[in-house]
């Protein structure tokens, strides 16, 4: 069903109305794209005509990036799955450089691979296409982006304090990184989105990073509006699968997208849960990032990752205490009201996780006790 105009009203400002109607039209008017096929994927796809999005929540794990590849690694990642009901499957990260060769050549084979492993098992797989890096030397962008006409493809950036590079993000502002990342989920779409094991594809946090050389108004502006044409582009992609944007910082700009992932029927990740973080807490002007999913959910998923660090502590500052799993968990189907938990698989805290996923309340219910109804935002639910 579509979204009650009077949901809509109680995020939507009128300025960004305005906004969101002027990247609409301009979405309409993007040049072709090439997309040449590698392989064919081996596995039954949803029925034709079907209308509906796959829908699975519950507890996934997230693989290290490094380790998308070590057969040891996965190995372990496999046998877990498999011994653990509660785990749905996993979410994998790839850089962009990764899968696109040149210019509409991509090796999905990885992927491919990973399906061909979770398929039989009945467990699941939400891919995250990652263009931000954190470490100077990752394989971001694929070379050809670093011509002019792309502006180099990718800024630098450091951490708050900090006088070394720490990564880099896109240069999402420019309209020609914008239609080829564009390409990329066409071609991923026309790929995954039917197959009955994809359970999602997402995009990395909104937080940009203290570039190098500092990024004007327009630019802030106007990468933010190219962030919200990409997911509009996805949807019509992937319309059976949930489609994923991180949030965190900067705080003026999430209202804008949050609006914009109600409207086209998204969902709402975050790269932390951090239940004593003050900038996600926030409840002032501009509010921070918890404030939506607490509010957006039943209405549009809500998917946020555990991530190293929120083991290590419950502030980003180190400035609160060090909590259990199960505090995690608690504040992230509690709080955030949580449909996805990814917990990232680290050899340090995987025993706590599965300890954690083998209680009764993560086993009694297929969704690991956390919120399975679905969105209003979903034509209808697929549960298979």
């Amino acid at each position: 069903m579509s979204i009650n105009n009077f949901m809509i009203s109680n995020i939507l400002s009128k300025d960004i109305t305005q906004r969101l109607n002027t990247i609409t039209t301009a979405a309409l008017f993007f040049i072709s794209m090439i997309v040449v096929p590698v392989g064919i994927v081996g596995a039954a796809s949803l029925p034709a005509g079907t209308t509906g999005v796959k829908w699975n929540p519950g507890h996934y794990y997230t693989i290290q990036n490094w380790a998308n590849d070590d057969p040891i690694y996965m190995a372990k990642v496999y046998k877990e799955l498999k011994a653990t009901p509660a785990l749905r499957g996993m979410q994998m990260r790839f850089l962009w450089g990764w899968i696109e060769k040149s210019p509409g050549v991509y090796d999905f084979s990885i992927i491919d691979k990973h399906l061909e492993k979770l398929a039989p098992m009945g467990k699941r797989l939400v891919i995250q296409v990652q263009t931000k890096s954190f470490e100077a030397d990752w394989k971001l962008i694929p070379e050809y982006l670093k011509a002019p006409k792309y502006e180099g493809g990718a800024f630098a950036f450091r951490d708050w304090g900090s006088n070394t590079i720490d990564g880099r993000n896109i240069k999402l502002w420019n309209p020609y990184v914008r239609d080829r990342l564009i390409a990329l989920f066409k071609a991923l779409g026309q790929r995954y989105n039917s197959h009955p094991h994809v359970e999602g594809i997402g995009m990395i946090e909104t937080a940009l990073g203290q570039s190098v050389t500092p990024l004007t108004t327009a630019q802030t502006d106007k990468w933010f509006d190219n962030l919200i044409v990409v997911h509009q582009k996805m949807r019509t992609f992937f319309p059976n699968t949930m489609t994923i944007q991180e949030i965190n910082y900067p705080r003026d700009y999430l209202k804008q997208i949050a609006t914009a992932i109600v409207k086209m029927g998204g969902a709402l990740g975050c790269p932390d849960v951090y239940p004593d973080e003050p900038g996600l807490n926030y409840s002032g002007t501009p509010k921070g990032a918890y404030h939506y999913f607490s509010q957006l959910s039943g209405t549009v998923p809500i998917a946020p990752t555990v991530e190293k660090v929120n083991y290590l502590n419950t502030r980003g500052d180190k400035k609160g205490h060090v909590p259990t799993v199960q505090e995690l968990l608690v504040f992230a189907r509690d709080e955030l009201k949580s449909n996805y938990i990814f917990w990232q698989r680290l050899p340090e805290y995987v025993d706590n996780v599965l300890e954690v996923m083998n209680f009764t309340n993560q086993k009694s219910t297929p969704s690991g006790g956390l919120k399975a109804a679905c969105p209003t935002a979903y034509p209808s639910c697929i549960k298979n």
